[in-house]
């Protein structure tokens, strides 16, 4: 007899936690009924995960062993104490109402001996003595009574429903656990943060919002911000919106004054990255347009030629870049400096221009 563990996964609810147990010689196929050891007693699992897909390394706790396969019996019996249940579910509601006590109760199973059933409630208050009521119920049911306090969310969960998208609850239906939900990825995806539009029928924020935040996260980053000055192929813009959907930027074109949307990703795709930080614009052409343009110089164009040698008819030291030579270069700084004054007899000893005008007495 081979002493080594054979895990298989049991579930005991439609979209509850995955439980491991030591199937031992039990044949077991997924769909398989069983019966366990919990601590709530003997109770009938659903084997979800078959022996030969789960290695016996990857399940580190201590197992239990399967007790047997369910006989037809078995499953009768479950029924038949879950109907049970229900009845003293409505009892156990109109006791709590007479007695006053801050609770909401939510379900009520046996476990499969019938010998303890299990409440399960919410309340507005952290702690609550419910040790009354607990005995109430235990002399009226003659059975042994387990009260277990549950939040809002696995209060949903127990009861199942639709929500406003007209599918079933996820987790009542699929989701296994409750993932951690903030506002943030509700602002993340333009969602409306009114908290009455984004909570289900639990009272706390969709989980659905954590299934799309990534991508959503994902896409906002590859758009330009909100408010941000960029810098696109027709000058200067503002960007007053973003489409996550459609990947599209609405601008406001500076210059020209008119709003204009264009894809990003065709912007991308036609000029490399077109859309960038405005400043960052401005650091690289500021050097550039602060180089005045020298007086009664004009630009380069297609006209002049490219030589870089001074011809025989230039100046000395005359290119084309500088077609007056190093002479004209240094007049011209004087003449933006003010020049040289002249002196009254002219440059050289010649006489200066005189004033115009009729002639004085002479004396």
């Amino acid at each position: 007899m081979s002493n080594a563990r054979v895990p298989v996964g049991v579930r005991f609810k439609e979209a509850g936690k995955v439980y491991y147990f030591d199937a031992g010689e039990n044949e077991l196929d997924v769909g398989s009924y069983v019966v366990v050891e919990t601590s709530h007693g003997l109770e009938i699992g659903r084997v979800v995960i078959a022996p030969d897909q789960v290695l016996a390394n990857e399940v580190k706790e201590t197992l239990k062993p399967i007790v047997r396969i369910a006989t037809p019996e078995d499953l009768e019996q479950r029924q038949k104490l879950k109907d049970t249940a229900a009845e003293q579910l409505r009892e156990a509601k109109h006791r709590v109402a007479q007695d006053g006590t801050d609770m909401q109760l939510v379900s009520g199973e046996y476990n499969l001996d019938g010998s303890q059933i299990t409440f399960y409630f919410t309340s507005a208050k952290d702690r609550i003595d419910f040790r009354p009521l607990a005995r109430d119920l235990a002399d009226a049911f003659g059975t042994k009574v387990q009260m277990l306090q549950v939040g809002e969310r696995d209060r949903a969960k127990m009861l199942d429903g639709y929500d406003v998208c007209g599918q079933r609850l996820c987790c009542a239906s699929w989701q296994t656990s409750f993932p951690s939900v903030s506002i943030k990825m509700a602002k993340e995806q333009d969602l409306p943060l009114n908290p009455q539009k984004i909570s289900g029928v639990c009272g706390r924020l969709y989980c659905c919002l954590t299934f799309e935040y990534e991508g959503y996260r994902e896409l906002r980053g590859q758009m330009p911000k909100v408010g941000s000055m960029v810098s696109t192929p027709v000058g200067e813009a503002k960007v007053n919106s973003v489409n996550l959907m459609t990947k599209t930027a609405r601008l406001w074109l500076t210059d020209q004054r008119q709003i204009l949307e264009l894809p990003v990703v065709d912007l991308q795709m036609q000029y490399g990255l077109t859309v960038r930080p405005v400043e960052l614009v401005r650091e690289i052409e500021a050097p550039l347009k602060q180089q005045p343009a020298a007086p009664g110089e004009q630009p380069p164009t297609a006209a002049h030629h490219d030589a870089t040698a001074p011809s025989a008819a230039s100046p000395e030291g005359a290119t084309a870049e500088n077609p007056q030579g190093e002479g004209g270069a240094k007049r011209r700084r004087r003449g933006r400096r003010g020049g040289r004054q002249r002196r009254p007899g002219g440059e050289g000893g010649a006489p200066s221009t005189p004033p115009s005008g009729p002639p004085g007495p002479s004396t």
